[in-house]
């Protein structure tokens, strides 16, 4: 019975999830963007290298290497400016919302780079706003591997440039225009995913971080869910492969047919011996 539930209840989330509609932030020709926004928005990097050499500072004003992150865990990568009051506190309380919902630990399981792309900004800054970030997660040990990140101006062009994240800095406003979006990274430091606008997801981003580790975190009901789902880069999320959870349903039924009858064969054989015995 519990088979049978299991099937009922995949087949079921799958073909909702294949009737939902989803949408990308993805970058539109620039000739098509609004005045100002000629240079926003994100250019998918897939399986491209994150420059391990790019100098940065980390919170403490510590002098660190992207590639010192790298090699270990997979990571979430978000770009963002601290003196931002519209979308980056979005991303940032977003992105808390949906740790949050994962049973995954910051600094267990992965590891964030959360990286200024404002040269004018400090260590002080990226300070503060990790001990703003960290009382609103709520878990220990999140320090160790949440790291907030500043630079100078060749570093931060040459990490956006790899990321594909593009933005625009407005004189008048004293602002940067620019879209949102997180990346999910190799161990090797390799571009993953994307995911796009200000509300991730908590599934989502599990299977990102399982199929971003190669399965080296998870469990045997991730590997089945990534077997059933795949992630789609013009949406930013995971989508049922119909075929795949019919065949996983399929095999589920026969084990189940088979276990039933096998039971009843094994019942049947148990019964039958006394009576075959007192018929002698």
């Amino acid at each position: 019975m519990l088979a049978a539930m299991a099937t009922f209840l995949l087949v079921a989330s799958a073909w909702a999830q294949a009737m939902r509609d989803g949408g990308g932030i993805l970058a539109p020709p620039a000739g098509q963007r609004p005045p100002g926004l000629n240079h926003v928005g994100i250019e998918q990097h897939l399986n491209e290298q994150i420059p391990p050499g790019l100098i940065f500072r980390d919170e403490r004003g510590t002098t660190v290497r992207l590639g010192d992150y790298f090699g270990k865990k997979p990571l979430i990568l978000n770009l963002a400016y601290f003196k931002c009051q519209m979308l980056c506190p979005e991303v940032l309380s977003g992105l808390t919302v949906a740790l949050r919902g994962l049973r995954f630990n910051v600094g267990g399981e992965f590891e964030i780079l959360t990286v200024s792309f404002d040269p004018r900004e400090t260590p002080a800054m990226a300070a503060e706003k990790k001990t703003q970030y960290l009382a609103r997660y709520g878990r220990g040990g999140a320090e160790q591997g949440w790291h907030f990140l500043t630079g100078q101006r060749d570093p931060i062009a040459a990490l956006t440039k790899a990321a594909g994240f593009q933005y625009q800095y407005d004189a008048k406003t004293q602002q940067f225009a620019h879209t949102t979006a997180i990346m999910v990274l190799t161990p090797a430091g390799k571009i993953a995913q994307y995911y796009y606008g200000v509300e991730y997801e908590p599934k989502d981003l599990r299977l990102g971080l399982v199929e971003a580790s190669h399965n080296k975190i998870g469990n045997l009901a991730d590997a089945i869910l990534l077997y059933c789902y795949h992630y789609d880069p013009a949406t930013g999320k995971y989508n049922a492969v119909i075929f795949r959870v019919l065949r996983l349903a399929g095999v589920a039924t026969m084990i189940f047919l088979g276990g039933f009858i096998l039971l009843m064969l094994r019942r049947d054989a148990l019964h039958g011996a006394p009576a075959a015995g007192r018929t002698l």
